[in-house]
């Protein structure tokens, strides 16, 4: 019932260094481009888009174009000294400012040996910064350039109890590093990745040279919630707006990485992801698999649940035997459908993002069991469940008191 997809993972750097090498967002990467062309280049700019868009790999060739010696109309050209510094990261006018934690960095275990005593309790009370973590944020941008924080934590083997801040020792650093004069005689850039985690002590540390920066320096912040960050960066920023991924743009760029996915899976994963193109990877990795057969016999069962308890009972046994990620992924999946009903019943027929054999189902079930009544606590009830997953809930109770939930609300107001 559940066909899992597995793939080898790519062993592929792709640090995004270039425009073209970024999925979509034409019309942005076009404003960004002009923007350099005419000399109307703000010093501090806030790249701002949800978790899995684009904005850090644009921040990065946005950055590139700024020194690019030989830039095209539309992008960099890739080849002079500049561009090959940024793609090689070792350009001395590229900055990086990002979240740490106090925990020693994977590339700086096994140094220092022979110390004093007095020498080890020094490092050990040492507080890591982001040059500190150059190598591993390095990787993670060649790796997983539209990861989340949660995926840069792993990179460097941060316990998931563990949070990252950029502290004020980092907004000092910052000063110290942009008062240095250019090496080439361009811009000096500044990537500061999740501002909004800044403290304020790093944060007021960091506004006087962020209002007022030194000659040719310009600031680029990567957001994913403007609603966390201090109203003093914000004031001192000007905005670029980033969108989500369209879903053909997120199957577009599964299928060029995965051939062998079908086209049942590239629309399941893009509507579990939502615009997240991290969010979509990190399914197909998990061995994302086609789950609308298992879908459609959950909810026919459900609807039946009074009448025909045993059908329940069997697919209750199928869904325990799937691991915690695929058991999330289904109800992520369900999710997607109800609200796709909703649109189908109400809604804009160009807003419909089903494939013909999905929509001739949505559009029988959403009739007989979706609506503006029922949708609400629907979303609650299969929320509710996931979360009940993580806890390590058992996955047969789970998923059998939530089959009468659903039985219960399929008959809301219809």
């Amino acid at each position: 019932m559940y066909i899992k997809y597995k793939y080898l993972k790519l062993n592929i750097q792709n640090y995004h260094v270039l425009f073209s090498e970024i999925l979509g967002l034409d019309d942005l990467k076009t404003t960004l481009v002009q923007a350099v062309q005419n000399n109307h280049v703000a010093h501090a700019q806030l790249f701002l888009g949800r978790e899995g868009t684009g904005n850090l790999s644009l921040a990065l060739a946005y950055a590139t174009y700024l020194n690019c010696q030989n830039p095209t109309e539309t992008d960099s050209c890739g080849k002079c000294p500049s561009c090959s510094r940024i793609k090689k990261q070792i350009d001395p006018d590229l900055h990086f400012v990002f979240p740490t934690a106090n925990v020693k960095p994977p590339s700086q275990k096994g140094k220092g040996k022979g110390k004093t005593e007095d020498e080890e309790e020094e490092s050990s009370n040492k507080r890591y910064l982001s040059d500190d973590f150059l190598p591993e944020w390095r990787s993670f941008l060649a790796t997983n350039p539209y990861g989340n924080l949660n995926d840069w934590g792993k990179s460097f083997g941060l316990a998931e109890n563990k949070q990252s801040i950029i502290p004020v020792d980092e907004g000092r650093k910052i000063i110290s590093k942009l008062m240095l004069s250019s090496f080439s005689g361009g811009y000096k850039v500044l990537i500061l990745w999740l501002p909004e985690l800044m403290n304020s002590s790093a944060a007021n540390a960091i506004l006087k040279i962020l209002e007022e920066p030194p000659a040719k320096t310009i600031f680029l912040l990567v957001s994913n919630n403007i609603n966390l960050m201090l109203p003093t960066i914000l004031s001192r920023t000007q905005i670029v707006a980033i969108r989500q991924f369209t879903d053909q743009e997120i199957e577009t760029y599964l299928k060029q990485k995965y051939p062998a996915l079908t086209q049942q899976v590239l629309l399941e994963t893009s509507l579990i992801a939502d615009g997240n193109l991290a969010e979509a990877l990190r399914k197909i990795e998990q061995g994302q698999g086609t789950q609308q057969a298992f879908l459609e016999k959950w909810l026919r069962a459900s609807y039946t649940i009074y009448k025909d308890f045993g059908a329940i009972q069997k697919l209750t046994e199928e869904f325990s035997e799937l691991n915690k990620d695929e058991q999330k992924n289904m109800l992520l999946y369900a999710l997607s459908i109800f609200r796709q009903g909703l649109v189908v019943k109400y809604g804009d027929a160009n807003m419909i993002r089903l494939s013909a054999e999905t929509l001739d189902f949505v559009k029988k079930f959403a009739n007989a069991s979706i609506n503006e009544h029922n949708i609400q606590p629907l979303h609650l009830a299969l929320s509710e469940a996931m979360q009940h997953i993580d806890r390590n809930a058992s996955a047969k109770i789970m998923f059998t008191d939530l089959s009468f939930q659903l039985a219960r609300l399929f008959r809301i107001n219809v």
